[in-house]
C-alpha cells in the first residue's frame, strides 16, 4: 500500500469538504446530479474518444497501482546482481543457472537465462532494453489516460457553467431565483477542477514517478547483466551500480 497516495487523497478531499462544512451554505447546495455527469460523464466519453478499448480496459489497474505498487529497492538489486557475479566469477557462468530459482525478479532471470545460455552481448542487450521500452510504453499509456482526463474534466466544468448560465438567463421571470441559479451554474466548474487538481493530475503524475523508479530498476539490471556476461570483477560492477544510488545509500566505505 502507497502511504502517501491515501494520506495525500485523504488530506485534499478532507480538507476542501472540511472547508464545505465550515462555511455558512449547506452541504446540499455543493451537489448536483446534472453537474456530476456533465463532468465527469463528459471528461469520460471525451477520453474513450482518444483511446482504443484494449488500453481503457486497464484504467482499473493503472488506478489501482497508483495505490498498491512496490518500488524496486535499488540497494537490494545491486545487493544481488553483486552475488550473481561474484558466483559467475568464482563458479563460471553456467553455474548461475542453479541460481536462478533464487530470482524472483523475472528481469533479470532472463538476462541470467540468456547469458548462460551463450547468447551474444549485443543480442541479450537488445532484447533487455526492447523488453524495458515496451513496459515504459505501457506504463505511458496508463499516464497519458489520466493525463487526458484531468485535461477534459476542467473543459466540461466551464461547459456546464455555460449551460446553466445560458438556462438561468433564459428564464429573468423570476429575479429572485437568480441567485439560486448561479450557484448551480458554478458547481459544475467547481466540480471539474477538483476532479483535475485532486484526482486526475495527481494520479498522473505518481504513475509518472513510478514509471522512473521502475526504469532505473531495469536500467541497473541491465547493466549489472552486461558486467556479469563479460566476466568483471564483482567490486567493479558494485562500484558501477553503486553510481545510480544518492551518496548516503552507498556502502560506507565507497561513500568515504
Amino acid at each position: 500500500m502507497d502511504i502517501a497516495s491515501v494520506v495525500g487523497l485523504l488530506l485534499a478531499l478532507g480538507l476542501v469538504f472540511g472547508s464545505i462544512a465550515a462555511g455558512s451554505a449547506p452541504m446540499s447546495a455543493f451537489w448536483d446530479v446534472p453537474s456530476v455527469l456533465v463532468v465527469f460523464g463528459g471528461a469520460i466519453g471525451a477520453t474513450f474518444l482518444c483511446f482504443p478499448l484494449r488500453t481503457l480496459l486497464n484504467l482499473p489497474l493503472v488506478t489501482k497501482k497508483v495505490f498498491l505498487n512496490k518500488s524496486p529497492s535499488i540497494p537490494q538489486l545491486i545487493e544481488q546482481l553483486v552475488s550473481l557475479a561474484e558466483t559467475a566469477r568464482r563458479d563460471g557462468l553456467l553455474a548461475l543457472e542453479g541460481r536462478l530459482n533464487e530470482v524472483d525478479n523475472s528481469f533479470i532471470r532472463l538476462g541470467i537465462q540468456m547469458a548462460v545460455d551463450g547468447t551474444r552481448p549485443e543480442v541479450i542487450e537488445d532484447i533487455m532494453r526492447t523488453e524495458m521500452e515496451a513496459v515504459a510504453t505501457r506504463h505511458r499509456e496508463g499516464k497519458s489516460i489520466m493525463d487526458q482526463m484531468g485535461k477534459f474534466a476542467p473543459a466540461f466544468g466551464m461547459i456546464g457553467t455555460l449551460m446553466g448560465l445560458i438556462m438561468m438567463l433564459s428564464n429573468m421571470s423570476d429575479p429572485s431565483s437568480i441567485g439560486s441559479g448561479m450557484a448551480v451554474a458554478l458547481i459544475t466548474t467547481l466540480y471539474g477542477a477538483v476532479a483535475s487538481n485532486v484526482v486526475f493530475l495527481p494520479f498522473a503524475e505518481k504513475l509518472g514517478f513510478i514509471n522512473k523508479q521502475e526504469m532505473l530498476g531495469l536500467e541497473i539490471i541491465i547493466r549489472g547483466i552486461m558486467a556479469i556476461q563479460s566476466g568483471e570483477n564483482p567490486r567493479v560492477v558494485e562500484q558501477k551500480l553503486n553510481t545510480f544510488l544518492p551518496p548516503k545509500l552507498r556502502p560506507a566505505e565507497e561513500a568515504a
